[in-house]
């Protein structure tokens, strides 16, 4: 058995509640493969494992490492050519997205989420043509890329049924283009088309093939209610139940999204979703921006999830989540990157800094606003329940994974940080990408000082920008005049979809009178 004892300055076990840390200074953590055993005191660690490897790091903050709860791609779409628009637009916006490997495109985001200090990735795949085979294979790469690289993944492949570029039927707007035009765009979305039970027969063979991996899981992910039918959601809510797997589902991620429900189902998407009996501890709902308050009620009285995608609401003009009206009522809440965070990259650390900032209300109850316990506990345990790991991560508790970061405390502070603020106070709101100095996934260091133990970055990146910087494909190209043909369709569609009346935001930040 591999006995491992990591000792650092300060060792974050955990959050105990939304102000406090646990943190054992001059602490370790000993590890038999891969397995936390015990966290203590450096020399009772070594008394209990004598024989145990030790590695110090006496200057650092060791964190149990980030799960970023919300992630699809590699390359970000603005890499590939799709500006900022708001998410409906967006969609179309994608459509001329380059091609490129997918083992190169995960790994590509890996690279920075893990040395940010991401673990673990909530990985939700989709908008794949091909059928079953293409598709399988696809996940397989994706899958392996994580694997290769030592990064912890929850995979899902995304359940599309319908309506597949806009709130209605393919077929339907498809109708409403120029013949030619409506043609080759329903020729495109029915490649992307794929019987329901194959999406099925697609979770159960790649969780077969999963089965005794340590590093990847697979779960559902029923994609959003305008992609669903109700027969559907039931169908995935019982296979999730059966095989004891969670759910992620994108929710109410724009307003667009509340009147889509509110036409289809005559309520709330959320009160639809409740009255189909799919919520619960095994549901976790991506965005959430435009819960209302009774919504809010029902996701904490079923013990329903949400992850929070600061950056990509942002951008996307979504909208702001009413985190703050989440933690009141005690709900389980993640941190998700999404596409892409406010840099375009996959920083942790800073989405940590944009999450405690942005919800900070006007007024002077403390109680009111996020803390940085609070953030990093959405971006550690609580983010783990939303995977398929659940509490075998998050925390560095005897028994879990030892899944961890180290970050460069005086790299973080220098030249000077007063000890009247609390260590991960000053942590969240002052360290940056360059102060994590290491990264230990499944008890094996992956990641130290800027450079990756089992792939070469630098040599990937070079492949990913040999092979970008060939000309467009014939088959790239015509999907570029198709997208560009089909964009301002698209935003015709949604020219008076939303209703004229405003409605109340929970949080007031500024007023016009």
């Amino acid at each position: 058995m591999a006995e491992l004892i990591v000792q650092a300055g300060w060792v974050v076990t955990g959050i105990k509640d939304r102000d406090t840390p646990v943190i054992v200074e001059n602490g370790a953590v000993l590890s038999r493969d891969g397995v936390i055993v015990a966290v203590g005191p450096v020399e009772e660690m070594q008394r209990t494992a004598p024989e145990a490897e030790l590695r110090r790091y006496p200057g650092h903050v060791m964190l149990p490492g980030f799960v970023n709860s919300h992630h699809h791609v590699g390359l970000t779409p603005l890499q590939l050519g799709s500006p900022d628009y708001a998410l409906e637009l967006w969609f179309a916006s994608r459509l001329p997205a380059r091609r490129l490997d997918l083992t190169l495109d995960t790994l590509y985001s890996a690279f920075e989420m893990v040395a940010s200090g991401i673990t673990t990735v909530q990985h939700i795949q989709g908008w794949m043509a091909g059928g079953f085979g293409a598709i399988h294979a696809s996940a397989t790469k994706t899958l392996n890329g994580y694997r290769s690289l030592g990064m912890r993944a929850s995979y899902c492949y995304a359940v599309r049924e319908q309506n597949r570029l806009v709130y209605e039927a393919d077929e339907a707007f498809c109708a409403r283009l120029p013949v030619d035009l409506g043609e080759q765009l329903a020729a495109h979305l029915k490649a992307q088309a794929m019987p329901f039970s194959d999406f099925l027969r697609l979770f159960d063979q790649l969780r077969e093939e999963n089965a005794g991996q340590r590093l990847t899981r697979i779960q559902l992910a029923p994609a959003n209610l305008h992609w669903c039918t109700d027969e559907g959601l039931v169908a995935l809510n019982e296979k999730s139940r059966s095989a004891g797997v969670p759910m992620h589902m994108h929710l109410l991620e724009t307003a667009y999204q509340k009147e889509y429900a509110r036409r289809r189902t005559g309520k709330t998407a959320l009160r639809h979703l409740h009255d189909l009996g799919v919520l619960g501890p095994h549901m976790t709902l991506g965005h959430g921006v435009w819960l209302n308050a009774e919504d809010i009620d029902i996701v904490a009285q079923t013990g329903t999830c949400i992850c929070h995608n600061c950056s990509s609401n942002f951008r996307l003009r979504s909208g702001l989540a009413p985190l703050n009206a989440w933690e009141k009522k005690g709900i389980t809440v993640g941190m998700g990157l999404d596409e892409a965070g406010i840099n375009d990259d996959r920083d942790m650390l800073q989405e940590l800094r944009l999450a405690l900032r942005v919800h900070r209300v006007p007024g002077m109850d403390d109680d009111d606003v996020p803390t940085p316990s609070q953030v990093v506990k959405m971006a550690t345990e609580s983010g783990a329940m939303t995977t398929a790991f659940g509490a075998e991560i998050g925390r560095l508790d005897p028994g879990r994974f030892f899944d961890a970061s180290l970050i460069d405390w005086r790299r973080a502070t220098y030249p000077f940080q007063d000890p009247d603020i609390p260590v991960l106070d000053a942590l969240v709101q002052r360290a940056k990408t360059e102060c994590v100095d290491a990264v230990y996934i499944d008890g094996e260091l992956v990641y130290a000082e800027g450079r990756f133990t089992r792939i070469d970055r630098d040599a990937v990146l070079a492949e990913i920008a040999d092979v970008l910087g060939r000309p467009r494909s014939p088959e790239e190209v015509a999907r570029r005049e198709l997208g560009r043909a089909v964009f301002p369709h698209v935003k015709a569609f949604y020219a008076d979809y939303l209703p004229a009346a405003p409605g109340n935001p929970f949080y007031a930040g500024s007023s016009m009178r």
